[in-house]
């Protein structure tokens, strides 16, 4: 990337978030290709007990790494995150997954999306036909974005996309119900019903083979776990959600 954009970077007050867990195999790599990016990353390891930590220290100073233990889920990594970026002024997270599966070089994309579209969530998109994509994922991104349109009136391609751009100012003192993977579906709804902006970015994704795949998505408890937060988001909807969007509409009341 060029010093240009790297400037750019810094007078937009861009971080890049990476929640870690038992990645080991692949964090490494990300984190050499997110620096080669930006110098200003904040790297969380929920609660690992791979060699993640050691990787971590290697970095030293270039990263801000936050450790605990026990794994307290994605979204609780995310809090920490977001409240650490808030700490050090930064105005917008870029959040990456740490499997490999992202690709640096997408930030671009979203820093461009940033200055034309200030303030705004964005969601990389990623399309739902890639070599090595489990048709779960499909199935699972479908009846998301159902969901998420039903809950918002709002339509996005993928809502299951880890790659995106939380603006934190425009977000504010936000609290979140949940701690897991269900966290970043409540983010996108409750930034709906602020009336905050939220489009989708083209990003490119990378599926290794199944045998190199590291997953530690819980089919039975993760997928309840969703469903309730779907289910309660729909009646917050009726009583909450739409009389929000409504009144900030109408009243022109930005978050």
């Amino acid at each position: 990337m060029s010093n240009d954009f790297l400037q750019i970077m810094h007078e937009l007050r861009i971080c890049v978030v990476i929640p870690t867990y038992n990645n080991s195999r692949s964090l490494k790599e990300v984190i050499d290709s997110v620096l080669s990016v930006t110098d200003h990353l904040i790297v969380v390891d929920d609660g690992s007990t791979d060699t993640s930590a050691i990787i971590l220290n290697e970095f030293g100073s270039r990263i801000t790494a936050i450790k605990y233990y026990p794994n307290r889920g994605k979204g609780y990594a995310l809090k920490m995150a977001f409240r650490e970026a808030i700490q050090q002024g930064f105005d917008y997270a870029i959040t990456m997954d740490s499997d490999g599966q992202h690709q640096a070089a997408d930030i671009e994309n979203f820093v461009t999306a940033i200055e034309k579209q200030p303030h705004s969530l964005l969601v990389g998109s990623r399309g739902m036909k890639h070599e090595n994509m489990p048709q779960k994922n499909t199935f699972a991104n479908r009846f998301s974005n159902f969901w998420f349109a039903l809950q918002t009136a709002h339509f996005l391609p993928d809502t299951q996309s880890g790659f995106r751009v939380y603006p934190l100012k425009k977000m504010g003192n936000m609290n979140f119900l949940t701690n897991r993977y269900e966290t970043e579906l409540e983010i996108l709804v409750r930034c709906a019903w602020r009336n905050i902006k939220i489009l989708p970015v083209p990003i490119n994704v990378y599926y290794p083979p199944l045998s190199e795949r590291v997953s530690h998505f819980r089919p039975g408890a993760d997928f309840f776990r969703i469903s309730l937060l779907n289910t309660i988001l729909c009646l917050i909807a009726i009583f909450y959600g739409y009389p929000s969007m409504i009144f900030r509409k109408l009243f022109k009341i930005n978050s």
